[in-house]
């Protein structure tokens, strides 16, 4: 399945919404770093003034422990108003678990909140851990947040277990901080909301744009295709679009005209030497009479049919561009027929195989001449010629097989050149004029289809002759 675009609009649309996709993705990006590095600042300032604020309490309260009047829970730190997990507290052990990766974040911005205080520390190690893992943390803040009347969602899915040691050997002091929910789907659906707007904002002005350009390029592309088929340069396109595309479509008008303008001198120069060279040819063709050799009468007559026949096929050439007879609804069936009968009477081995009834709008001199070609062209280089009607879908299948020597692979393609033969004389009961399977695909291609050349092959393997396929759409 094709992914990427073909057409030029579509190409830059998807180039735009690309571009507009991978920025976005680095926004969010940066989005989300920002809101880390917030949580993680949040998390240190929440974390360091905690724990500062319980060093002063527990300073003030060793006195009063002293003397009996110091309670023996002053270590609840109510100030704070959060559950009493969440509380500092003092540990002999350090707060990082096997396995858990220090948050080095978190500890470079306690240390320097303690600097910023005069605080000297020893150690300080802080850890994200899953609220899971603390059952009794969760427990309790599952019960202060239903007092609270706060839904699942609101409860954080982490926590941040942070330790500072003032010197070695000392306790630890350990507070833990709920992580901070950020939202990030709000940061994310901003993101995509913003992309949208963007996309439908270049969208409408690229759209405008493009349309300008494409539009007359497409009209450009119809029309080279209307003068490749008709060779008329009568109903050209007026420029249009931006200056760049309304300049081609003024060159290519003119390149149209001059292209027309050599084709029709071409085709009178062709008619004026056909008509020149025939006349001649049919004095010639007077005169020879007169020889009382009839041998070499014959001969002579065969030289002159030679050349009136290559000159009819050279003029055939130049005229397929421009038929003047129209399409017409043909039998298909019954013209192979006829002309495979013709070739029976003459007493050549040609036939029939496989024919089914069909009919298309063609023109009947012009595909008559194409078969003729192809059959006398396997009987000339085959001895043989096997014919067979067939359809493929809308088209139909013209096949013409021989059991002559095949064409070398490289050279198949060239032999539908103009002038180009198998044989190398130019003896039109040999190699004839190599202007036959030229004119063939010229038929074949102006009636909308092709002809090809394939070297057919034994059960052995070995090249058995050719295969000529003429394909022609019936509608």
């Amino acid at each position: 399945m094709r992914i990427w675009p073909k057409s030029l609009r579509g190409q830059v649309l998807a180039a735009l919404a690309l571009a507009l996709i991978v920025a976005q993705g680095v926004n969010l990006v940066l989005l989300q770093r920002s809101q880390m590095a917030r949580q993680d600042s949040i998390v240190a300032n929440s974390a360091a003034f905690r724990l500062l604020a319980f060093d002063r309490r527990l300073q003030d309260e060793r006195p009063r422990r002293r003397r009996g009047g110091g309670r023996r829970d002053g270590l609840r730190d109510t100030t704070f108003g959060a559950p009493r997990t969440l509380r500092p507290e003092t540990s002999a052990n350090s707060p990082q678990r096997s396995g858990e990766r220090r948050h080095g974040g978190v500890e470079a911005q306690v240390a320097e909140a303690f600097l910023r205080q005069g605080v000297t520390t020893q150690n300080i190690v802080a850890v994200r851990r899953p609220l899971t893992e603390e059952p009794e943390t969760e427990q309790r803040m599952r019960r202060r947040a239903d007092r609270a009347g706060l839904s699942e969602r609101d409860l954080p899915r982490q926590i941040y277990v942070v330790g500072v040691q003032a010197e070695p050997e000392a306790q630890w002091r350990v507070v833990r901080v709920a992580s901070v929910r950020e939202r990030s789907f709000r940061g994310f659906s901003a993101i995509l909301v913003q992309t949208v707007l963007l996309f439908l904002l270049l969208f409408g002005a690229l759209a405008l744009i493009l349309n300008r350009i494409t539009r007359p390029l497409a009209a450009l592309t119809k029309r080279s295709e209307e003068f490749a088929h008709t060779r008329n340069a009568a109903d050209q396109i007026e420029p249009s679009g931006p200056a760049d595309v309304s300049q081609l479509i003024t060159a290519h008008n003119s390149l149209e005209t001059k292209i027309a303008g050599l084709l029709d001198e071409k085709d009178v120069m062709l008619g004026a030497i056909g008509h020149d060279l025939k006349t001649p040819l049919a004095a010639l063709r007077v005169r020879i009479e007169s020889v009382s050799d009839e041998a070499e009468r014959t001969k002579m007559a065969d030289t002159i049919d030679g050349i009136a026949g290559s000159l009819d096929d050279i003029l055939s050439l130049a005229r397929v561009g421009h038929p003047a007879d129209p399409l017409e609804s043909i039998e298909l069936s019954a013209l192979a027929a006829s002309i495979v009968e013709e070739y029976e009477d003459l007493g050549e081995p040609v036939t029939l195989d496989q024919s089914e009834r069909m009919a298309g709008q063609m023109r009947a001199s012009w595909v008559r001449r194409a078969l003729r070609n192809l059959i006398s062209n396997a009987l000339r280089y085959g001895g043989t010629a096997r014919v067979s009607l067939t359809r493929d879908g809308g088209n139909a299948v013209l096949l013409v097989e021989d059991d002559g020597p095949g064409i070398p692979p490289a050279d198949i393609e060239r032999m539908m050149e103009p002038f180009t033969r198998g044989e190398p004389s130019r003896n039109r009961l040999t190699g004839g004029a190599g202007l036959g399977l030229t004119l063939a695909r010229a038929i074949a291609e102006q009636h909308g289809g092709t002809l090809t050349l394939k070297n057919r092959q034994d059960e052995s393997g070995k090249v058995a002759g050719i295969a000529a396929t003429v394909t022609l759409p019936l509608g």
